[in-house]
């Protein structure tokens, strides 16, 4: 008998994690979806508006391990076009996860592919361009760093800021 309502109260604890689980879940979903439809329902359509278009280099020719510029400023609520190119003879990597989590990506192109949704780190074959269209939310500073092994030790790192 005491085994059978151990049982029942686990069973009912389980559905109330599960239930609780979900609208955790739900939770979040409805709020990229509210920044979303924010973006789209400004007075002032931000992503209608042509993004202000930043180039940024991952090494040069010279075979230079750097970030051509190394320091980024963005404005939170404005529309953006990073366009990244790789000159070098090596791959490179443009990392930083804190700043891919601080704003909102509408899409980005590499070659004849279009991707859709978050971003976190971006890998640049030798000769490699990539666009990414992005809208800052978050404002603060953000580490930029190629994660390749020893890159970083060699300097290449840079600083992104979204100011108000």
């Amino acid at each position: 008998m005491y085994t059978y309502f151990v049982k029942q109260i686990t069973k009912r604890l389980y559905s109330v994690f599960c239930l609780l689980t979900l609208l955790i879940c739900l939770s979040f979903t409805n709020t990229n979806l509210a920044i979303a439809e924010n973006l789209n329902n400004s007075s002032v359509d931000i992503l209608k508006q042509p993004p202000s278009e930043i180039t940024v280099s991952l090494g040069n020719a010279a075979g230079e391990l750097k970030f051509e510029p190394n320091f980024l400023e963005f404005q939170s609520g404005k529309r953006y076009k990073l366009v990244l190119t790789n000159p070098s003879p090596v791959k490179h990597y443009f990392t930083s996860k804190d700043f891919a989590d601080a704003i909102w990506t509408q899409k980005v192109e590499a070659g004849n592919v279009e991707i859709k949704g978050n971003i976190h780190e971006l890998e640049l074959k030798p000769g490699a361009e990539a666009e990414w269209v992005f809208v800052p939310l978050k404002t603060g500073k953000y580490n930029l760093r190629c994660t390749i092994p020893g890159h970083l030790e060699a300097g290449m790192k840079g600083e992104i800021v979204i100011k108000s």
